[in-house]
């Protein structure tokens, strides 16, 4: 079952140059950076009330953030909704036939397990499943 909203990812050309608005501007509560090779991006997450907000940085030209970026320009890419039980959750999803990018659950930033929901889906709007492990990034 969906619990809330986790975060909402931002698509960024430079971290460097986006992280200061969100952070000194806004004043968000910047929680960290991560990494995630497997998906050649470069995170800084900061947190609004219950909400994060992802930065993606890509870190190679093949990185599905970099095609966003080419293809509609830098800007928000997706919201991910945090579920307790992210196998259970895709395959309810699989059981109504619902467009799915991921068919089992990846390793995400933070230490969380990620599954996308396919955009013709959802509105046109690229949706994440979010399972939180160990209580990290709450």
């Amino acid at each position: 079952m969906i619990k809330q909203i986790d975060h909402i990812g931002i698509a960024v050309n430079s971290l460097e140059d986006q992280l200061p608005f969100y952070r000194d501007v806004l004043q968000l509560n910047f929680i960290g950076f991560d990494e995630v090779e497997e998906q050649m991006v470069k995170v800084a997450m900061l947190k609004v009330g219950d909400v994060k907000i992802e930065l993606l940085q890509p870190t190679s030209d093949a990185s599905p953030i970099a095609k966003f970026i080419e293809k509609k320009g830098e800007g928000m890419h997706h919201i991910a909704y945090r579920t307790d039980d992210i196998d259970t959750q895709i395959n309810d999803l699989q059981q109504k036939e619902i467009a799915l990018i991921d068919q089992e659950a990846r390793h995400g930033a933070h230490g969380t397990k990620i599954a996308f929901i396919h955009p013709k889906s959802s509105g046109r709007v690229l949706s994440e499943l979010c399972q939180v492990e160990g209580g990290q990034h709450e």
